[in-house]
């Protein structure tokens, strides 16, 4: 999940959850202010009762109105104790236009009743001791705190979806600078002149980590090229030493006649330093082809370059007793001769190499892609780690750079080399 989905979720669950905690608190605040006000409405009722039984000490005529309701019951003295109830109301005789009004609010509960507030007090007339039951409709304050509610739901609900608006329009421009830093980085190439461009941005975050990508390129760019200089110039300076070597021992093996034992030492020695040698060589190749110094890019029909190093290796196919199949079409290319040649060879000595005897190679060329394949262990290899160099199985003679420098010419020549498996064969293929 990307940093920013999951802080938009993060925030606006949040934000749901507190709109609702604050929507139930300022409900409830807002029922009980005007329930509190109608209560004030009940005791000034309640004293002008008092106050017209101190002057006429009688009780008043039972006083019903639209939304208040005022009964005097006999009761026995002191049985009534004062308080406030939520009760329900019970609307008397009313206009048609009314009557229908309120049905349209759903207010009549039985066509009669509908939810009110009352007082319950007492008054003492002469020597008789009366209940007084006041009740006030709530009709018109719940209308009112329905329509409180309503404007806060909806201005919560804007809110949100202004919220939700604004950051993905702010914190996708807010993050667009690390969007373009991780472009820089996924582009970079440890080989390439280009450096990580300086981002301009105003988050002191981005910032820094702009500068710590951008001092880490360069110091692994720094690395990287000391060591291609070191491995050059090691190469170059192998390149005398060796041929003495190689020199000296050819003269040594034609002057004399050895024991078995002194020739057996003579011929691992020579066979190390032609080792040696080949290695030497396919380090100074390596280099060259990273540096692309290797030219001489001219229009090639690849599937004559195939045609040519199949018979080159006839006769090993021969001696391995390998069952070889090509399928190729017309190709034609811009490269270096001398690059596809060592691309080929590269590749079809590795298929022999890993083959068995009496195994199967295919070589497939179409105009999107050349195929080789070839039979072998049934353990697959790991698709990264033959690509890097010197590695190479136990029991293999190369030097282990082959596939590498395959890969590198590729990648020179803009194709791609990719490795799969699906027994019973082993697959190469350069997708044009």
């Amino acid at each position: 999940m990307k940093l920013l989905t999951r802080y938009n979720r993060v925030n606006l669950v949040t934000t749901i959850v507190v709109m609702l905690i604050t929507g139930i608190i300022y409900y409830m605040a807002i029922n009980l202010i005007l329930t509190n006000k109608i209560d004030k409405d009940l005791a000034v009722e309640e004293n002008e009762v008092f106050e017209y039984v101190k002057i006429n000490h009688q009780l008043p005529q039972v006083f019903e109105s639209k939304d208040l309701q005022i009964t005097f019951t006999s009761a026995q003295p002191g049985s009534v104790a004062r308080s406030f109830i939520n009760t329900v109301y019970r609307r008397g005789d009313e206009n048609e236009e009314e009557h229908e009004g309120r049905r349209r609010r759903g207010h009549h509960h039985g066509d009669e009743y509908e939810s009110g507030r009352g007082l319950i007090s007492s008054v003492t007339v002469g020597d008789r001791y009366y209940k007084i039951q006041i009740v006030e409709s709530k009709v018109e304050t719940e209308d009112l705190v329905k329509i409180i509610f309503g404007i806060t739901l909806a201005v919560i609900l804007l809110l949100l979806l202004v919220l939700f608006v604004t950051n993905r329009l702010i914190l996708n421009r807010l993050w667009q600078p690390f969007h373009n830093l991780m472009k820089e980085v996924r582009l970079f190439n440890i080989a390439d002149n280009k450096d990580i461009p300086d981002l301009k941005t105003s988050v002191d975050e981005f910032k820094e980590l702009n500068q710590a990508i951008i001092s880490m390129s360069s110091r692994v760019k720094s690395d990287y090229k000391d060591l291609k200089t070191f491995t050059e110039n090691a190469s170059h300076e192998l390149l005398t030493p060796i041929a003495v070597i190689n020199s000296k021992l050819d003269t040594l093996i034609q002057t004399d006649n050895f024991s078995e034992q002194q020739s057996k030492l003579l011929n691992d020695l020579y066979s190390a330093v032609s080792k040696l040698t080949r290695l030497n060589q396919s380090l100074l190749l390596l280099v060259k082809i990273e540096n692309q110094l290797v030219g001489g890019d001219q229009l090639l029909n690849l599937r004559s370059s195939v045609e040519e190093i199949i018979v080159q290796f006839d006769e090993i196919f021969q001696d391995k007793e390998l069952k070889v199949s090509s399928d190729l079409a017309d190709k034609e290319i811009h490269a270096s001769p001398y690059l596809i040649d060592i691309l080929l060879n590269n590749l079809l000595s590795n298929a022999i190499r890993h083959n068995y005897k009496g195994g199967i190679i295919n070589i497939k060329l179409t105009n999107e892609y050349l195929l080789i394949q070839n039979t072998g262990d049934d353990d697959t290899l790991q698709s990264e780690q033959i690509f890097t160099r010197f590695h190479k199985s136990s029991d293999s003679e190369g030097s282990g750079l082959g596939l590498t420098i395959s890969r590198q010419i590729c990648e020179n020549l803009n194709f791609k080399l990719e490795y799969s498996f699906k027994p019973p064969y082993h697959t190469f293929i350069v997708e044009f």
